[in-house]
């Protein structure tokens, strides 16, 4: 196993725009102050996308050395995907993983080591978002960015896979085991964004002063503060991960992104999959014990709360996560 150079307090600063990201860029501020209507993300400058590149390029390397690096081409563009294949375990149903807003395949710096040990492994840059996947057609709906993740898994000839979504990753996981379930071997949802249910109201109001660019840096900074439950001496700017994540928030306009949709009842009740459900106790963005019952209208569901963590569990407690995940794959091989 990659030997873990980062520490708890070292993550805080990414575990925060994570957070923040997520709330954003979901909760509807971002569409009063962003051109209106589905476009192709870019970047919106070269100077700007340099910087991106120099700052995901440094992100990656705290990642475990990929077997292979794909570009895939799909109906709305180039998916940048990443393989770690286990050549030991061929027969392994291989992981598919999908980042929350903005965070890219660099976000699984801290479960990668653990995943890769078991099984192979791939990871895709969200199309339309930050990171190295080239959108050249919008996405109008859900729908369509089910449709995107179908065709890379069908580029990649990966025909049965286990799904896993972080945030925004997790609301677009869902919306490929509902249109998409044959390809599903299991469906994992962390923290899952408008899926299970709206944005907390707290949270949205919370995320006023980061979102709208007039207010002073310190209501900011003090807004970031309290959205990830840290004080400013947990603060580590100079993190790769956090650089990357907040390069690309600012210079990479992904207006029309869509959002994930909630499910209704009916939807998650025909869900043929085994599902696995993680949700965070304190400040969840998915809608934490309400999220919690109704992702249990699963009929193959394994649902629990995480104790002590926040919005980016999967950083919080990676270890015994990815370890409890890889038990409930090998149940359902």
């Amino acid at each position: 196993m990659s030997t873990r150079t980062s520490g708890p307090r070292r993550r805080r600063w990414p575990i925060v725009l994570l957070a923040v990201v997520a709330a954003v860029s979901t909760s509807g501020l971002v569409l009063l102050v962003a051109a209106g209507g589905p476009g192709v993300g870019h970047f919106r400058t070269p100077e700007a996308r340099q910087a991106y590149d120099d700052a995901y390029a440094d992100a990656m390397a705290a990642l475990p050395e990929p077997t292979a690096t794909h570009d895939v081409a799909t109906s709305f563009g180039t998916v940048r995907a990443y393989a770690w294949v286990h050549a030991d375990n061929p027969d392994a149903t291989p992981v598919v993983l999908l980042p929350g807003r903005s965070a890219a395949t660099p976000m699984w710096a801290d479960n990668l080591p653990d995943l890769v040990e078991h099984r192979t492994v791939y990871a895709f840059d969200t199309l339309g978002d930050t990171g190295l996947s080239e959108q050249t057609v919008a996405l109008r709906d859900v729908a369509d960015a089910a449709r995107w993740v179908d065709e890379a898994l069908a580029g990649l000839g990966l025909d049965r896979v286990h799904l896993v979504g972080h945030s925004q990753g997790g609301g677009l996981a869902a919306a490929v085991a509902v249109r998409h379930p044959d390809r599903l071997a299991s469906l994992t949802l962390l923290e899952p964004v408008m899926t299970l249910g709206m944005m907390p109201l707290s949270v949205v109001l919370t995320t006023i002063p980061v979102s709208l660019p007039f207010f002073p840096q310190s209501w900011r900074e003090s807004a970031l503060n309290r959205i990830g439950g840290v004080s400013d001496d947990e603060v580590d700017p100079g993190d790769p991960l956090a650089r990357m994540i907040s390069v690309g928030s600012k210079s990479y306009s992904s207006s029309g992104l869509p959002n994930p949709s909630v499910l209704t009842d009916a939807e998650l009740g025909a869900l043929p999959m085994p599902v696995y459900v993680a949700i965070a106790s304190d400040s969840s963005l998915a809608g934490g014990e309400a999220a919690a019952e109704k992702a249990r209208l699963i009929p193959d569901a394994q649902v629990k709360i995480w104790p002590d963590t926040t919005h980016s569990l999967p950083m919080q407690v990676a270890q015994a996560l990815d370890a409890e995940l890889e038990t409930f794959w090998a149940a359902h091989p």
